[in-house]
């Protein structure tokens, strides 16, 4: 059995009852004319054309094997542990799954704004020594000198 997200199985739940009525020994999900696909790339024209996605000579801009990278994005940013991930991937080495999970500068700024929220709470809930600093707990007067130091690099 395979979970599937609830949108997914209603497309391949709709796609399954056209082929039971129109090609019921069609042995495939997606076909054309009760027939495997061989070829998509037309079909893939056509709708990265509706979409939009194409160049000034009207071909897209976008590679049917981006819908894979975007998954695996989409998952991790879900929160979806990274192995749960490869398994729904299909991806058995980390190596090759790091290069489908490109990090954005979208994703850099939130990691600072979670980073950023993860100290307020901590300081607001444990207080400011509860943090300790990068070069690990140093005493009340070396944690000011440390900030008198950030203050003139921030300005």
């Amino acid at each position: 059995m395979l979970p599937l997200a609830p949108e997914l199985y209603e497309v391949l739940a709709m796609q399954k009852a056209i082929r039971d009525e129109k090609y019921p020994g069609c042995p495939w999900v997606f076909f054309r004319d009760g027939k495997p696909i061989l070829d998509l790339r037309g079909a893939w024209e056509t709708a990265c054309a509706a979409a939009g996605l194409v160049d000034g000579a009207g071909k897209p801009t976008r590679l049917f094997h981006d819908l894979r990278r975007t998954g695996v994005r989409n998952l991790i940013r879900a929160g979806v542990p990274e192995r749960v991930a490869m398994l729904i991937s299909g991806h058995r080495s980390r190596s090759v799954f790091e290069r489908y999970n490109i990090v954005s500068e979208r994703d850099l700024h939130e990691a600072a704004h979670r980073l950023g929220r993860y100290i307020e709470e901590t300081k607001a809930a444990h207080g400011e020594e509860s943090l300790g600093t990068l070069l690990g707990t140093l005493d009340q007067n070396s944690v000011a000198v440390e900030r008198q130091g950030n203050a003139k690099l921030l300005n």
